[in-house]
C-alpha cells in the first residue's frame, strides 16, 4: 500500500477521529473518505490541501515524500480559500470540546 494512504489513516487515528468525523469535516461521505485511506480512489488536490491545513502538516508529508511533518510557510492571502476545513472544525470543537 502506498505510504500516503498509511499517513492519512495514521494522522486521523492520532487525532482520535473516526472516518465518519473527518469525512464530515471535509464535507463528504464516510465511504468516499474510506476509499482514500484504502487507496481505492486517489486523493484529489483539494482534499490534500484541506488535510494539510487540518493536520498542520505539508502535502509532501501526506504524500510520503518527506518524514518531516512541519508545514511550509503558508501564503496569508490564500488561507481564506481553505476556510471550508476550519468552519466544520470550529463547530466540532464548540460542540464536543
Amino acid at each position: 500500500m502506498n505510504n500516503k494512504y498509511n499517513r492519512i489513516r495514521a494522522l486521523r487515528e492520532n487525532h482520535d477521529l473516526t472516518q465518519k468525523k473527518i469525512a464530515s469535516i471535509l464535507n463528504m461521505s464516510q465511504t468516499g473518505y474510506s476509499k482514500y485511506e484504502t487507496g481505492e480512489n486517489d486523493i484529489p488536490t483539494k482534499i490534500l490541501i484541506d488535510l494539510s491545513y487540518y493536520y498542520n502538516t505539508s502535502i509532501d508529508y501526506l504524500l510520503g515524500i518527506t518524514d518531516i511533518q512541519q508545514p511550509y510557510p503558508r501564503l496569508k492571502d490564500i488561507s481564506h480559500e481553505y476556510n471550508v476545513i476550519h468552519r466544520p472544525l470550529q463547530n466540532y470543537m464548540e460542540k464536543y470540546l
